[in-house]
């Protein structure tokens, strides 16, 4: 799955324990009513932010993550999360197609022969 927008949030790298970190990008959709998405990018996966900026456009793939968590009281919990795996600018605007490219061929003439008859079998 992807997701495009404007990077709206660039969270500094969190260490969460001694081999796990991860880091967290907020995009905001270009859409009629906008969502703020959040984006966990994960272990070296981090990295990949560090070239990006507040307010660039872009695209990045995601994978979306589900989980159960039984609470100490026996409730059983459901969590989402959606990590990052790749990120890339993706223009704000796609260049127009050329006017030079050829028209589409006419559809071929009907046969004079086949005006006004009707073959169907039912």
């Amino acid at each position: 799955m992807e997701v495009s927008g404007n990077i709206k949030v660039i969270n500094a790298e969190q260490q969460v324990s001694a081999t796990f970190r991860k880091r967290e990008l907020v995009v905001t959709t270009d859409e009629q009513y906008p969502q703020h998405i959040l984006i966990e990018f994960t272990q070296d996966k981090c990295d990949l932010l560090n070239q990006y900026n507040v307010g660039d456009f872009v695209k990045v793939s995601i994978n979306l993550r589900g989980r159960e968590w039984t609470n100490p009281q026996g409730e059983v919990r459901y969590f989402n999360s959606i990590q990052g795996w790749r990120i890339e600018k993706n223009a704000a605007e796609t260049p127009a197609p050329s006017s030079s490219a050829a028209p589409a061929a006419p559809a071929p003439p009907i046969p004079a022969a086949l005006e006004g008859e009707d073959d169907l079998p039912f």
